[in-house]
């Protein structure tokens, strides 16, 4: 059986997309995105699902940060979750009562015009996932509710006081599985890759996606973050269409590096349908 890990606890939408990639797995719940890499690289678990990026809130900074700089498992596929929040209480809270409410911060992120406009005067409290946000806010005396999906509220005992309460109603969020080894072409596949460019000039970021439009390569996502060693430095990352082990990607990669570019490469994998 494979074990999966995934933030959790259970109820999470970790846990969701951890089923959805393997129904049949043992789920593994773990307290980050960080601990849930550090069971795949000790062979606690076979592989460890993370959110990398929303449709509301952008990427997940914290997993960026761990492919860059912490682990070197590669991606293995991606899965793309619609992401459904809801406001979840004690029984017989009333919401006139809320003065605190709790979730994960990409949670509350995602339903921000929904607490200025309906809790202006409501505390929001990060929590470290949205299941540990509705235990929370049980301790309370009915005056603190939760962002939170509707499985934590089942699990827990808490009443959904309104649902559907994201800023919009397309909201998903895309999680990467990661796991050892290179996942095997399958003919509709993206590559994942970080890069840092030796030398700040003009021009230098543009001649490396260049090389992807010479190679008529179609680049999906670009940005940037710190590299966290000098201040104004910073490391680019870029998905693009295809395999590394395709021969195109393969000669863009080398390529790319001729230019001067420290190339990591996150995974080849296949694209969510």
């Amino acid at each position: 059986m494979v074990r999966i890990a995934y933030l959790g606890p259970p109820g999470t939408f970790g846990e969701l997309a951890a089923m959805r990639y393997d129904p049949t797995a043992e789920l593994m719940p773990f307290p980050s995105h960080a601990a849930v890499a550090a069971a795949v690289e000790s062979g606690m678990a076979d592989v460890g699902v993370v959110a990398i990026e929303n449709l509301i809130n952008g990427s997940v900074q914290e997993t960026l940060d761990i492919l860059i700089h912490e682990t070197d498992l590669q991606i293995q596929a991606e899965l793309v979750v619609p992401v459904r929040h809801n406001l979840v209480a004690r029984p017989g809270t009333r919401p006139a009562d809320v003065r605190v409410i709790y979730s994960h911060p990409q949670a509350l992120g995602q339903c921000r015009r929904f607490l200025e406009r309906c809790f202006p005067r409501a505390q929001a409290e990060a929590a470290l996932s949205t299941t540990e946000a509705v235990e929370l806010a049980l301790r309370r005396d009915g005056d603190a509710a939760a962002i939170a999906t509707e499985r934590a509220a089942e699990l827990l005992g808490a009443e959904v006081l309104a649902h559907d309460i994201q800023d919009s109603e397309n909201n998903v969020t895309r999680f990467l599985v990661l796991g050892r080894g290179l996942a095997a072409p399958t003919g509709r596949d993206r590559t994942s890759i970080a890069f840092t460019l030796a030398e700040d000039r003009p021009g230098a970021l543009a001649s490396v996606l260049n090389a992807f439009a010479d190679a008529n390569i179609n680049c999906t996502k670009v940005e940037s973050r710190p590299t966290k060693a000098t201040f104004g430095e910073y490391v680019f990352l870029v998905d693009f269409e295809g395999h590394q082990d395709d021969p195109v990607v393969r000669g863009v990669l080398e390529k790319i590096r001729t230019l001067g570019a420290d190339v990591k490469v996150f995974g080849s994998y296949p694209r969510a349908h």
